[in-house]
């Protein structure tokens, strides 16, 4: 590991219980226009989880103390009731369709985030996804916290333990099998990163709105590796939440998941054209092994500043 980030570990690396709630609070009420926080859950059919953690962050950090200053679900065109289930529980929910209707919506996580900097006005904006389970609300004050607390810090992922069933540490495996070493190689200043592709961060609006956005599953490693290349390495963080518990993907939404991933560092990389943007995977049918073909995102979203309706919305 390098020594920059060795002492970057020392210096931004930290516990949710480092910074109690009463001192973020005081924090944000110092200067509230600067510190407003947008919370936002991204969500596809997540009916059985969206409601537990809207109701938990709305009591913790909206009602009990005033940490959070809007909750957002954006609705990524569930069948289920996950609309319902979250407006139910205290989220302002918005379908990704009704946000920038003239450019029609790609599938995909990333779009939906990059949408979500139009409907949120938070000057800290704390991305959740919205299948966790046990959901802590230590998730959205841990990864806030450094952001309240440290002027120079813009970017903070939250890192925590991720069980695969009974096996402790076994999750995130496209993480450890594609991310990981894709980061050591050849962003090395970001190998200190436990969970980088985890969907829990804070970020600050001033730069989420210089960054592109990959629409797909590539979202959380462009964000971090440019943010690298924007603000440098002390201006991100990290910290430890504890555990993750969530619903785990198969291995092929995995395959899919890790091209995605690759495509995105690639990009990065040469800033030039992936020669086949598809992955072929093998399903057994009645006759043998049927190849099925996957496009892989290669989409990306312009800087939010970029865009009209955007630039109008902040000059207002």
């Amino acid at each position: 590991m390098l020594e920059e980030v060795e002492r970057w570990l020392t210096r931004r690396s930290w516990s949710s219980g480092d910074r109690p709630l009463n001192r973020l609070t005081d924090a944000r009420d110092a200067d509230p226009h600067r510190t407003s926080v947008s919370v936002v859950l991204p969500a596809l059919n997540e009916e059985a989880t969206v409601g537990a953690i809207v109701a938990t962050i709305r009591r913790e950090l909206m009602e009990k103390v005033r940490l959070v200053d809007e909750l957002v679900v954006i609705d990524s065109g569930s069948t289920d009731a996950t609309a319902a289930v979250a407006r139910a529980a205290g989220a302002r929910v918005v379908h990704r369709d009704a946000i920038l209707p003239r450019i029609p919506a790609l599938p995909g996580k990333g779009e939906v985030l990059w949408r979500s900097l139009l409907v949120t006005s938070g000057e800290i904006v704390c991305f959740v996804d919205a299948d966790l389970r046990d959901f802590s609300a230590d998730f959205v004050s841990g990864t806030v916290g450094p952001l309240l607390t440290e002027p120079g810090v813009q970017f903070v992922k939250a890192m925590y333990d991720r069980p695969l069933g009974d096996a402790a540490g076994q999750g995130g495996r496209v993480t450890e099998l594609v991310a990981r070493p894709l980061l050591n190689l050849h962003w090395p200043q970001l190998a200190g990163f436990v969970q980088p592709l985890g969907g829990e961060y804070a970020v600050r609006r001033s730069l989420l709105e210089r960054l592109p956005f990959p629409v797909g599953y590539g979202v959380e490693l462009g964000l971090l590796v440019d943010a690298l290349h924007t603000v440098g390495l002390d201006a991100l963080g990290q910290v430890d939440v504890g555990v993750r518990v969530h619903r785990h993907q198969d291995g092929q939404a995995l395959g899919r998941m890790a091209a995605a991933i690759y495509r995105t560092a690639q990009l990065r990389l040469s800033r030039g054209h992936l020669v086949r943007p598809a992955l072929t995977q093998f399903e057994r049918g009645e006759d043998g092994f049927v190849p099925r073909t996957h496009a892989v995102d290669t989409e990306e979203r312009p800087p939010m500043r970029e865009i009209a309706e955007y630039a109008e919305r902040h000059a207002a």
